[in-house]
């Protein structure tokens, strides 16, 4: 059998991007620009197998966590949108229910503990049935995950503001932690207190921002907030007690029985509804980028011939190496496998 070769004018031909062919001396290695593939190029010897540079054992790493994280994304954006698709259903038929009662209609009356009861399982729920990219308030985060909310007793902006000069201190861990320190000033306005702490708790996953009263509020992710809640110390004050911020909506504290709560119920409603939209797009637009990060590009079929000339050659050659080779990639390949394969193309 003739082993596969390439013409040497052939292969000097410079490519577009400048790179050219490399031959290397008597071992009949030569590199192709257009794929980059080496091969076994030995007219003085038929019969040797064609061969190639397997990947580095760096990169096959790199790629499997890359298809893992991709995976992950996925997984988290496709399990918060079947779980955002029931709450907004249930959602849009309490509104439907609301509306009819606050308009005297006593038949909505009979199906809206129901709903209300539904609503307050499915959001119970979210940690197991929501995936890890959605938090509390039922917003969507594909990159940093759910999202704990939380308060530390005695460390706001009153406490912070006043007086003179004071310099924190704080660790976070069983073990004390890393110690991490900073200095609030006198003067300093809410958002700049907020962005000292947030710069000084940032290497230990916890952030700082505010809320719409402009008063402090601590996030880390909500995986570890059971490690965190109970581990804070802040100098002068020992431990410090926290308190997680409840989920935005709150079924079972409605009461139904006035006018003036069910309006205040289906604003909350309304507004739990918009939210969900917003987190709805978020989690399909993180979606589809994660489908077109992970698509694979199509191979030209100059390639595939190239691939199939490279096989043929190989499998007709009869030592032991190329056997081998031809073997070990066909193990477990059924002719089943090889239509199913052949008619995606």
């Amino acid at each position: 059998m003739e082993a596969l070769s390439r013409p040497a004018a052939a292969s000097s031909a410079a490519p577009a991007s400048g790179a050219s062919a490399i031959v290397s001396g008597n071992t009949g290695a030569q590199s192709t620009p257009a794929t980059g593939r080496a091969l076994a190029v030995a007219p003085a010897e038929p019969g040797r197998a064609i061969t190639r540079t397997p990947p580095s054992a760096s990169a096959l790493r790199r790629g499997a966590n890359q298809n893992q994280n991709l995976q992950g994304e996925v997984a988290r954006a496709q399990q918060a949108i079947d779980y955002l698709e029931r709450v907004a259903s249930q959602l849009e038929a309490l509104k439907a229910d609301l509306s009819a009662r606050i308009l005297g209609r006593v038949a909505a009356s009979r199906q809206l503990e129901a709903r209300t009861r539904q609503l307050g399982a499915t959001l119970d729920a979210r940690q197991k049935e929501g995936g890890a990219g959605l938090d509390a308030r039922l917003d969507f985060d594909a990159v940093q995950g759910a999202q704990q909310r939380f308060r530390i007793q005695g460390l706001d902006i009153a406490s912070l503001s006043g007086g003179a000069s004071q310099t924190l201190g704080f660790s976070v861990g069983s073990a004390g932690g890393p110690q991490l320190a900073t200095t609030i000033e006198p003067g300093m306005t809410p958002e700049e207190i907020a962005r000292r702490l947030d710069r000084t708790l940032a290497p230990v996953k916890v952030r700082v921002g505010l809320d719409q009263d402009r008063e402090l509020v601590f996030t880390t992710p909500e995986a570890s907030f059971a490690k965190v809640k109970d581990a804070i110390a802040v100098t002068g004050r020992g431990r410090v007690d926290t308190t997680a911020l409840p989920q935005s909506l709150q079924p079972k504290e409605w009461q139904l029985g006035n006018p003036d709560a069910l309006r205040q119920s289906l604003r909350e409603v309304v507004q739990a509804l918009a939210q969900v939209r917003r987190s709805q797009d978020a989690a399909a637009l993180a979606l589809s980028s994660a489908m077109t990060r992970n698509a694979q590009p199509e191979t030209p079929n100059l390639e595939l011939a190239m691939i199939a000339e490279d096989f043929a050659a190989t499998a007709a050659s009869h030592d032991y190496a190329s056997l081998l080779a031809i073997s070990s990639a066909l193990a477990g390949v059924s002719r089943d496998r090889v239509q199913a394969l052949l008619g995606l193309r």
